[in-house]
């Protein structure tokens, strides 16, 4: 018995010096130490030993485990090493190469306009107010005096939400950020001099120039003593400091249900400076905004007295701005993340 576990030792050490890789060394493993491994053969053989020499044949075995089992260890971590010194040399780094360039994020050109809108009007005293995208009914139309049979209540244009417990139309996307504008005039804090600026949501087709979800930043003003030419003023000034101080505007008569009077306002083209081009159609003039003054039934319904107060109000959106003044044809343009697009701002 001594002689045959004499021999599995000389074996497994002399296949150990002769393994070079990990499958080699597990499979070596096996064959002496697994559960049907020699050495396991050997302790189930033990009946066959006079009780007498058992004890010193245990020892034995017990020692050669051990012995294999270091064996094993100490091959396996030479291995290792070995491995990871090859590993080093084929990953080795020259210091001396040219850094990868940072990919940086460009802003898009959405957030560049609105930034610009909201200094500008920051400076001329205004507030930043934010409202709540999904909006009631109320908010939405009723107290900007759009009636219910209104053709801008229909579902093309209007996202209405199926809401338990409420009436059918009662819960909206918002087409518009003058929801915004009733919720502060309900608080009755005045006078008030603030902008909305915000996404909104209308059933439109995706176009060159439209889309079901853009940007507004609409304005409101309320105090006492407000005139048209207050309003004038105001969007003139705005007007220079966006487009450039050449800039002259022109106001033409429209109509808005919460707005009375009503206009659009129109900025000379600042790329042929009103002579006539292809950008402005040949008119020497860019539509830019609707505004008007506040409707006395829009301030009596939000609790301000249309005999003490008035005010006027605007809006634009900010998409065409972009469109105008980076000069860019397509509105998809702005949603396809294209970053050779983008990289241009």
């Amino acid at each position: 018995m001594k002689a045959r576990l004499e021999q599995l030792r000389e074996r497994a050490l002399s296949q150990l010096q002769g393994c070079d890789t990990m499958e080699k060394l597990s499979e070596i493993r096996v064959a002496f130490l697994g559960k049907k491994g020699e050495l396991t053969g050997i302790l189930k053989s033990m009946k066959e030993v006079a009780p007498e020499e058992r004890p010193q044949v245990g020892q034995g075995v017990n020692e050669v485990r051990e012995e294999l089992e270091k064996a094993l260890e100490e091959a396996k971590a030479q291995m290792e090493r070995t491995l990871r010194e090859a590993r080093m040399k084929e990953e080795i780094i020259d210091v001396t190469l040219p850094a990868r360039k940072a990919a940086f994020g460009h802003r898009h050109p959405n957030t560049i306009v609105l930034e610009e809108l909201e200094r500008i009007f920051i400076g001329l005293g205004y507030e930043v107010v934010e409202g709540p995208e999904v909006e009631r009914n109320y908010y939405n139309f009723e107290a900007l005096n759009i009636p219910a049979d209104h053709p801008a209540k229909d579902e093309q244009d209007t996202f209405f939400v199926q809401t338990e417990g409420l009436a059918p139309g009662e819960i909206l996307l918002r087409t518009q950020t003058s929801s915004v504008q009733v919720r502060v005039m309900e608080k009755g804090k005045l006078p008030i001099r603030m902008i909305a600026p915000g996404r909104v949501f209308r059933s439109d087709e995706v176009d060159a120039t439209h889309s079901p979800s853009f940007h507004q930043v609409e304005g409101l003003v309320i105090d006492q003593g407000v005139t048209f030419a207050d309003l004038k003023g105001t969007l003139g000034q705005f007007c220079k400091e966006l487009f450039g101080e050449a800039t002259k505007v022109k106001f033409r008569p429209h109509h808005f249900q919460f707005t009375e009077p009503s206009a659009e306002l129109d900025v000379s083209c600042f790329k042929c400076k009103g002579q006539g081009c292809r950008f402005c159609k040949g008119s020497g003039w860019i539509e830019i905004l609707g505004c008007g003054m506040v409707h006395p039934k829009v301030l009596k319904m939000s609790g301000i007295d249309p005999d003490v107060y008035s005010g006027f109000a605007f809006g634009l959106g900010v998409e065409r701005v972009a469109l105008l003044k980076y000069e860019i044809d397509d509105m998809r343009l702005l949603y396809e993340n294209d970053v050779r697009f983008l990289r241009q701002f």
